[in-house]
């Protein structure tokens, strides 16, 4: 069904800037097939945009909203002197949150996880990365991934799944982390795989959780399986984890705090996408920024994500999310946006699907009651979302 967008201020995604004439969108079943000035389509359903600002859906490409529990705890344990490390070592974090999901069906996973999703849909997001990585058994790790899954049916929205098995050494496996990747990491993404369940492979390479060689088989078996991977690098200190995921042509690397002028170049000639996660950055009082100004001048692109977690980053605003991009990181207005749309498209390995407005991809797209980008970025607390359109549809 042809439907034609018209009187809208456009931000195509492809610049940063507003269009300086009105653009019409002509969209067929979903796909947006022309955008220009006055098209003329007479058999259209048309609809008139009131002079909102338009621009890309966003893409929130960095999420894990599916867990049980709650962490309130440690947030108090942190104000009180705490180390993410120190209650990690102790058995929260991670840990925690395993025990409160191994707990949960499918459902009951579905169902905690709903209120989060629709905050970030809330605020335009029409396409969100879910990971796994709090189960830290098969079952309870496929599980999650079954409610990702679930998630993408019961609201109007593009969901990615992520395989993080390698997120935390679960306490049965003390001191075997080897065994671990090979007998649930490795185990578990080929029944995921079978299944239909996941789109990419993430890991946690830190020093409390897992080392370059011991990650170096997950990758190598999801490579050999032609699925993508990404990688949580350089975030409490510089273990090498970069260098890991470009050596593999990861999609992304992410958080990224510690990495290094020649992991900037190793990032650029390999593709891969910086995911800043300021939200974590800010809950954990953390004081080392990434290298912004290595990543802009190696040409490496840049994604935002909210990062939504229970215990490091209990973020459901993508709108914040850019906010403190530009207030924590010095990101400007026009890489702030390019980080939730395309960048963001880009870090999930769907640039051919959406993250801009163009012939040929998914019509999601925003519409927003502001006079330009900077007004999503500056303002906190505050949503100016007149309407989300979703492979051409209203929701």
């Amino acid at each position: 069904m042809l439907k034609l967008w018209t009187n809208a201020r456009v931000i195509t995604g492809q610049t940063d800037q507003i269009r300086p004439e009105p653009l019409d969108v002509l969209c067929d079943n979903g796909r947006i097939i022309h955008v220009a000035p006055g098209i003329e389509a007479p058999n259209a359903e048309v609809v008139d945009c009131g002079g909102a600002l338009m621009t890309p859906a966003l893409v929130d490409c960095h999420t894990h909203i599916v867990f049980g529990g709650d962490r309130a705890r440690e947030f108090e344990l942190r104000l009180e002197g705490a180390s993410y490390e120190q209650i990690a070592r102790e058995g929260g974090g991670i840990a925690a949150t395993m025990t409160a999901t191994r707990a949960m069906s499918v459902d009951d996973l579905v169902q905690s996880a709903l209120p989060r999703l629709d905050h970030l849909l809330a605020e335009g997001v029409c396409t969100v990365e879910i990971k796994s990585g709090y189960g830290l058994d098969i079952e309870a790790e496929l599980n999650m991934l079954r409610a990702a899954r679930r998630l993408g049916e019961v609201r109007p929205v593009r969901v990615v799944t992520t395989w993080l098995a390698a997120h935390a050494l679960p306490p049965a496996y003390k001191g075997r982390a080897a065994e671990y990747i090979a007998e649930v990491a490795i185990t578990g993404l080929d029944r995921a795989q079978a299944e239909g369940l996941v789109d990419a492979v993430d890991a946690f390479c830190e020093s409390i959780a897992f080392s370059v060689e011991q990650l170096e088989p997950l990758f190598a078996h999801a490579t050999k399986l032609g699925i993508p991977v990404k990688l949580h690098a350089e975030q409490l200190s510089h273990c090498g984890g970069t260098q890991l995921a470009t050596r593999h042509k990861a999609l992304s690397a992410d958080h990224v705090e510690y990495a290094t002028e020649a992991d900037a170049h190793a990032m650029a000639a390999a593709g891969t996408v910086a995911v800043l996660l300021p939200g974590a950055f800010y809950t954990l009082r953390e004081t080392q920024s990434p290298p912004v100004a290595a990543f802009r001048a190696a040409g490496v692109p840049m994604a935002l994500a909210t990062d939504c977690n229970p215990g490091t980053s209990p973020v459901t605003s993508i709108l914040l999310t850019m906010n403190m991009g530009a207030t924590l990181f010095r990101l400007t207005v026009p890489e702030c946006f390019a980080a939730v749309t395309r960048h963001g498209a880009q870090a999930l390995g769907l640039s051919h699907e959406t993250g801009t407005i163009a012939p040929g991809l998914s019509a999601d797209f925003a519409l927003w009651e502001a006079d330009s980008a900077a007004v999503m970025v500056n303002r906190i607390g505050f949503n100016p979302l007149k309407a989300r359109v979703f492979k051409g549809e209203y929701v």
